[in-house]
């Protein structure tokens, strides 16, 4: 998985897991109730082939004499997870990593049968699964579609040969625009690619040549992302060592703006800050993210946000599972899931990630959702009580109307400039409210 293009480093570290047609509101709509017994399921393969340049996400290289006891572990921990959430129905389960598409395909038919034996997983669910090019060929493409997953998140990130040598990739541009075909006629209409910008020497004729290329070969769902160095990475090492130049900060944003009008041109809406599609192909899955939803994480660093039932009552838990996958698994075995971290989730919490992730859209948050999670403080109330707030609408970046609260076009693209402002001022206006007050969450380890 890879960073959005906009970053918010004082609400992105809280939140980073949470973090992918025209957009059908019939089918995914902000409006739908936000009923405990619903979740999502998010399923985490922690191995990959090799670590690349840039990223610092919880992967580990791939074992060859493991893959029986991992497979009865994320069956275990779904279910140890779904009794203790007392969901009933799944919306959509996603296998991320790492790269899941290392698992054979009878790990991911076990994982899905075992969600299903322990609640309903309707025949038109949404079952994503991310690919690398170099481990999805046609024939083990065609498995993953036997045993029940229906879209396909295929990791091509550049066309070009050298970027894909510097993002230390093991596929070619070739590898990917095969892969890429073969995945369109198996999963029509659900294939969809992400792709990275701000790479080093990349210019700006280059980032429209890849994109012409792409939409020459992709189905209807583009996620673009923004190379981000952290720290720990290979790439941040050359940065620091001066061995590799970067395109600079005005550059990297013409890249994303011109990317939005080709995209546009292509029949494309931006329906959040990182994704594209057309003819109803966006992903259901990260819109229950977005929308503030309740989701399920198995695996190794998981993570999770669902209702627990206890003799306490009903809480809203944020969960992280164990990252390591051996400690992990020993802790399935042990106790029937391996969470590290349980944080337990005030409203305040709850609306602060509402604020942060629902704006990534394009309706952002309506006031009926607000009014179902919040009744001290509304969305008028805050523009009321801030004239930064009131600044930030007329100088064309937020529209508070009489749907709800959502970033114009612009605004989404310095959406990490807006949401400090916001965030100060909802817990001011949280604190003020009468017998309200956000207190410390309770964690767990």
């Amino acid at each position: 998985m890879l960073r959005s293009c906009v970053s918010v480093p004082a609400v992105a570290a809280a939140i980073r897991s949470v973090c992918g047609r025209s957009y059908n509101q019939d089918v995914c709509s902000a409006e739908e109730p936000n009923t405990e017994e619903t979740a999502a399921v998010y399923v985490h393969w922690p191995y990959c082939e090799k670590r690349c340049t840039y990223c610092n996400f919880n992967k580990y290289i791939a074992r060859s004499d493991n893959e029986d006891a991992i497979r009865s572990c994320l069956v275990q921990e779904a279910h140890t997870l779904i009794q203790l959430s007392q969901v009933r129905r799944v919306s959509s389960v996603f296998f991320g990593g790492g790269t899941p598409s290392l698992a054979s395909p009878s790990t991911i038919g076990a994982v899905l049968e075992g969600i299903a034996k322990y609640a309903d997983l309707p025949a038109d669910a949404e079952i994503s699964l991310e690919a690398n090019p170099t481990s999805s060929r046609k024939s083990k493409l065609q498995q993953y579609r036997d045993v029940g997953v229906n879209r396909l998140s295929i990791g091509v990130q550049s066309l070009n040969d050298h970027d894909l040598l510097l993002l230390g990739r093991t596929h070619t541009a070739s590898d990917a625009q095969r892969t890429l075909e073969e995945a369109c006629k198996i999963f029509p209409g659900q294939t969809s690619v992400d792709v990275m910008f701000g790479l080093p020497g990349q210019s700006l004729a280059s980032w429209h040549s890849t994109l012409h290329r792409l939409l020459e070969l992709c189905d209807d769902h583009v996620s673009l992302y923004q190379l981000t160095l952290e720290r720990g990475t290979m790439m941040f090492k050359w940065k620091e060592k001066a061995q590799v130049t970067f395109p600079d900060q005005e550059l990297t944003a013409q890249m994303y703006d011109d990317a939005r009008w080709i995209l546009q041109q292509a029949g494309f809406q931006q329906y959040e800050v990182s994704n594209f599609a057309r003819n109803g192909a966006v992903s259901k899955h990260n819109l229950s993210y977005w929308h503030g939803k309740h989701y399920i994480g198995i695996g190794p660093g998981a993570h999770g946000r669902f209702v627990v039932h206890s003799s306490r009552g009903k809480r809203r838990q944020a969960r992280i599972q164990t990252l390591e996958p051996e400690p992990w698994m020993q802790e399935v075995m042990r106790y029937g899931h391996g969470t590290r971290k349980v944080t337990e989730q005030n409203d305040f919490d709850i609306l602060s990630e509402l604020l942060v992730l629902g704006l990534r859209t394009d309706i952002g948050i309506s006031h009926k959702r607000w009014r179902t999670l919040c009744h001290a403080v509304s969305l008028h109330g805050l523009f009321e009580a801030s004239q930064e707030l009131r600044d930030l609408q007329e100088n064309g970046l937020l529209v508070l109307d009489h749907t709800g609260l959502r970033c114009t076009r612009r605004g989404l693209a310095v959406l990490d400039s807006l949401l400090p402002t916001l965030l100060s001022q909802f817990q001011d206006s949280w604190s003020q409210s009468e017998n309200v007050k956000p207190h410390r969450p309770q964690t767990t380890a």
